[in-house]
């Protein structure tokens, strides 16, 4: 079975610290593993596994036929790619960018053109690894000038002479087509790209705890609700939007703030229940209720123990909202005593 290469996030070691006890009302939110149906086919991520032939837009377009929702995917594969491509459902498109900071990791059949020492190849595959500078091809969208990327690692998988199976980690924005021709150039010859496969976006992977499902898969699951009223199938395809902050450094607020959020208030230290203990200053934070919805990401103006220790102030700057408004109260309303 492979193993997948560790992305920077999961080097990560923190605790979840309790700054005050908190409890939720169930009259408010849901936990986003049992939203109601109709809901979830309109706010959803599908850990889709993109076919060889089509473009990532025409697969979202079918999608959108299917489900009649906005539709869009994140980090696009080639016609005759195939692997984990994340799609969004209806508000869950917004969601999606989260999984840009995440990284990504390939399966690459690279064809050397002339015979080379493989002690050689190893040694050039080592100086691929870490920062490199790489120029997009002239068929990508993005402009033509050299930019910094980061490859976290490349794994040898098989060798057969001229051939060679690679496994590849990087950050978002490496081409991997390019990255292989590049690594010819290295070797004083040429190199091309065979075969790729995509098997991992951040904690959506070809095996992992989030099933990898096909159109097909799509298209099934929306007929047995319908015809059977078999929710089973529908909970596996169409998958809680807030796994896209997986990879997120994450804070946990009380009921009483999250309305206030959805309205474009920062989050201040008084509305915080619990958080991550390796939150440092500018680091990019996952806002969530006690229901594990989430509300929003920010930039940390604290790290974690200045939130600890301060009583008031604003700890994160809010950057983007996902959660709608009014699904939680103002504030809580207070008892009147008689």
């Amino acid at each position: 079975m492979l193993e997948y290469c560790k992305l920077p996030y999961e080097n990560e070691k923190y605790d979840v610290i309790i700054k005050e006890e908190s409890d939720t009302d169930y009259k408010y939110g849901s936990d986003p593993w049992n939203r109601p149906i109709n809901i979830l086919l309109k706010y959803s991520i599908i850990n889709l596994d993109k076919p060889k032939g089509p473009t990532s837009h025409q697969v979202s377009g079918w999608i959108k036929n299917i489900l009649k929702e906005k539709v869009g995917h994140s980090g696009t594969l080639d016609p005759k790619v195939t692997g984990v491509l994340p799609i969004g459902v209806g508000r869950a498109t917004k969601i999606l960018k989260l999984l840009l900071e995440a990284g990504k990791e390939y399966i690459a059949w690279m064809h050397i053109h002339k015979d080379i020492n493989e002690d050689l190849v190893f040694d050039t595959l080592k100086k691929f690894q870490g920062d490199i500078i790489q120029k997009p091809p002239l068929k990508s969208a993005v402009k033509k000038i050299p930019r910094n990327r980061k490859i976290y690692c490349i794994k040898v998988l098989e060798v057969d002479s001229r051939d060679w199976l690679l496994q590849v980690s990087t950050e978002a924005g490496v081409y991997i087509r390019k990255l292989i021709d590049d690594i010819g150039k290295s070797l004083g010859t040429k190199a091309h790209m065979q075969q790729l496969r995509r098997v991992r976006v951040g904690e959506l992977k070809e095996r992992g705890k989030y099933p990898l499902v096909t159109l097909q898969d799509i298209i099934d699951s929306i007929y047995f609700y319908n015809n059977e009223k078999n929710e089973k199938y529908i909970r596996k395809v169409f998958l809680p939007p807030e796994i896209a902050a997986d990879h997120l450094k994450k804070v946990w607020i009380h009921d009483s703030a999250v309305n206030s959020i959805t309205y474009g208030s920062n989050l201040f230290v008084k509305g915080i229940s619990k958080l991550y203990s390796n939150i440092n200053k500018n680091d990019l934070v996952a806002i969530f209720t006690l229901k594990n919805e989430i509300v929003a990401v920010g930039n940390a103006l604290m790290s974690s123990k200045e939130i600890i220790e301060s009583e008031k102030g604003v700890a994160i700057d809010i950057e983007k909202v996902f959660m709608e408004k009014d699904i939680y109260p103002k504030a809580w309303k207070t008892k009147t005593i008689n």
